[in-house]
């Protein structure tokens, strides 16, 4: 049977790409989360990650072993709160962007809302600057959301959590072709975007010329112009939407670097702290199925 710390320590890895920033999360020293995984891959008789002094990578079986932990700590957990006879009440005011509404969001909310019946969630969708905000206010008990990497954690005293690191990249249709010397079309969310703001900032920082092709507050609408060809968007790497390819670097455009995924905790979470930091939970172990995988863009140019 596996030990459901050393498969919570291996989700985490999982998450972060980083036994630096699992420590961190954990709460606990670096060595011992090497160990825990050491000791996961001596007893499944499998490497689960293939790590060198500048990368950690999931192995074939490292993929695998992720719906079975899941599947495994979320038995656990729903064990644990039978057998305790307690269970969670409340309202619990959770903020999300609409990125993670559009991946498998729903389906971890719907088990969330079957285990724990008696707790209210109220869901609001937004940017994620917006959310931030809204948080801070009060306004809100838990968030997930996008920030920049070096940005400082938990801004305003509130509670961090790393649910995975990724890239943000640019995107657009198949049919879409890149004109070097002609002002780059974008399709953007409003301000205060955080992929908005990276966008242009990139652009300005290298002196690529743009224009504004499409503006929307939602992100289907973004979708449908950015299929339609009419520019390219910044996008989360891990989260591209279907009918649209990642840019290839043959078209010349700057990197946009790096983009954290986090759980954020209201600082008056108040009666809600319990219902919020059980959604956290089911959220970090199910963190992995909020993307989707990396596609490739050879057919833009």
């Amino acid at each position: 049977m596996f030990d459901p710390a050393q498969l919570r320590t291996f989700l985490t890895v999982a998450q972060t790409l980083s036994f630096t920033q699992a420590a961190q999360r954990l709460g606990v020293r670096q060595s011992t989360v090497s160990q825990q995984v050491r000791k996961l891959e001596g007893q499944a008789g499998r490497q689960l990650f293939v790590r060198d002094t500048h990368s950690v990578q999931l192995t074939e079986d490292g993929e695998a072993m992720l719906g079975f932990a899941r599947t495994i700590l979320a038995a656990n957990e729903r064990a644990a709160t039978w057998f305790a006879g307690t269970r969670l009440h409340g309202r619990l005011r959770f903020g999300a962007s609409e990125d993670f509404v559009l991946t498998r969001l729903p389906e971890i909310l719907d088990a969330f809302r079957r285990d724990h019946p008696d707790v209210e969630v109220e869901l609001t969708v937004e940017l994620s600057e917006t959310l931030h905000e809204l948080l801070a206010a009060g306004r809100l008990d838990l968030v997930l959301a996008k920030r920049h990497p070096e940005e400082p954690r938990g801004p305003g005293g509130l509670r961090e959590e790393l649910v995975w690191r990724d890239k943000l990249v640019w995107i657009g249709s198949a049919r879409l072709r890149i004109d070097p010397h002609r002002p780059l079309p974008l399709v953007l969310f409003p301000a205060p975007g955080v992929t908005r703001a990276r966008a242009l900032e990139v652009l300005e920082r290298h002196g690529r010329p743009w224009r504004v092709a499409c503006t929307s507050r939602s992100l289907n609408g973004l979708i449908a112009a950015a299929r339609a060809g009419l520019g390219v968007m910044a996008h989360t790497r891990g989260m591209i939407p279907p009918g649209l390819l990642g840019v290839p670097a043959r078209a010349g455009l700057p990197d946009l670097g790096g983009i954290d995924i986090v759980l954020l905790h209201g600082a008056r979470a108040g009666s809600a702290r319990g219902p919020a930091d059980a959604l956290a939970e089911a959220i970090l172990a199910g963190g992995d199925r909020l993307q989707g995988a990396p596609r490739p863009g050879p057919a833009l140019g």
